[in-house]
């Protein structure tokens, strides 16, 4: 049995939020030119963009991202200003049942590509219908329809290389069925060549136990490898090498420069990738006093609420647990392992690998949002300098 497309299964029970784009899709056009000598990716559904930021790192020059989320865009058109960059529902973009196939996403791509053929394709389909946190979970959630959206996409962009990441919950759901249903239409759509692993995030040096399921699709080329673990537990990133150069902060409070004279771990180094002093989205929630109380009374790696075992005090010498965006108002997640209090978007940044010079717009609550749903970048890039190397012969001058 494989999930084919109908939509007249599909339940709409999804919570709607005001802060996804209803109207039609506007297009941002690019500040900057793309360099003609680099790999080209596509995001979509993009959110902030942690996966294209990690596949920068490796090479490639983002052109396009594509999302609903009205803050996530703002995020990401910051951060790329070279991609063209489309804030809209993908289900308004692509009919998936109409005829007419010269669509908003085709045209902006033979603009940018002018004449290229696109590397990679890369999708973080909205992953809350297969999440094992939704207690709700069906295969017929809308959420997972999106799925079919997708492959209209690629067989609109025609990309050499496809890459979709989800939570690794998409294996379980009906015993498999979406993992199979991926396999069978990215081989139908002329990529014999697909292959699927759970990775965690932890292993290739991001300071959180984050599993996701990664799919690579190629129509041919050199074989895909998957990157071995370059950490084992005993040298995964803790918590402390993650965020103690940040300063510390009490209820409601925000500050934007770094601790002075502080000795920095590498991975400190790593985010802190330019020389400004600045530290943007450094503000920390502004609790009640009996939420303070409460994580004041709570031992670092204990649960905060007796209900909500995730809901937990981060501790200094372990990984976090996985960031999760919470829904579309999320609470704070974790408390801090010294102040008493959540965490600021910046922490979560460094938590998720996001680099300090990227600017998460949107407030608090739209960034926890933002943060929980991206790809780590340090692991975008390991995966894309392993898509690299599978480049055909007539692509070398991009290596």
């Amino acid at each position: 049995m494989t999930l084919r497309k109908n939509f007249s299964n599909f339940t709409n029970f999804v919570e709607s939020s005001s802060y996804y784009w209803d109207d039609e899709p506007i297009i941002f056009n690019p500040n900057e030119e793309i360099d003609s000598y680099k790999p080209t990716l596509v995001d979509l559904f993009c959110g902030m963009g942690g996966s294209s930021i990690g596949f920068e790192m490796a090479g490639f020059e983002t052109i396009m991202g594509l999302d609903i989320h009205k803050p996530s865009i703002q995020t990401f058109k910051k951060a790329h200003p070279k991609s063209s960059v489309i804030l809209g529902d993908i289900k308004k973009i692509i009919e998936i049942e109409g005829e007419n196939k010269d669509t908003i996403i085709e045209n902006e791509l033979k603009k940018r590509l002018k004449g290229r053929n696109l590397d990679v394709l890369m999708a973080g389909i909205p992953c809350q219908g297969f999440s094992l946190a939704n207690k709700k979970r069906n295969v017929y959630d809308e959420r997972n329809s999106l799925f079919f959206y997708l492959i209209e996409c690629i067989k609109i962009l025609k990309p050499k290389i496809v890459v979709i990441e989800n939570v690794s919950g998409l294996t379980t759901l009906e015993k498999g069925l979406f993992v199979e249903t991926i396999k069978e239409h990215l081989i139908e759509l002329g990529y014999p060549f697909v292959t699927n692993k759970i990775i965690n995030s932890a292993e290739y040096g991001v300071p959180q136990n984050r599993r996701r399921v990664l799919f690579v699709a190629q129509k041919e080329g050199k074989t895909f490898n998957w990157p071995k673990p370059i950490r084992k537990k005993s040298e995964f990133v803790t918590i402390k090498e993650a965020i103690d150069d940040l300063p510390s902060l009490e209820n409601n409070q925000i500050k934007n420069h770094y601790k002075k004279n502080k000795e920095l771990s590498e991975y400190q180094k790593k985010m802190r990738r330019t020389d400004s002093k600045i530290v943007h989205n450094h503000k920390s929630p502004k609790h009640p006093n009996e939420t303070i109380m409460r994580i004041k009374n709570t031992k670092q790696g204990h649960s905060m609420y007796e209900n909500y075992k995730q809901r937990i005090r981060l501790s200094w010498n372990e990984l976090s647990p996985t960031q999760v965006s919470g829904g579309i108002r999320p609470q704070f997640q974790f408390g801090h392992p010294k102040d008493n209090r959540g965490l600021s978007i910046r922490e979560r940044c460094r938590i998720q690998s996001i680099p300090d010079d990227i600017e998460v717009m949107g407030g608090i609550v739209q960034g926890r949002v933002q943060t929980g749903n991206a790809v780590p970048p340090i692991l975008a890039k390991v995966i894309g300098e392993k898509i690299r190397e599978c480049l055909n012969e007539e692509d070398k001058k991009y290596v």
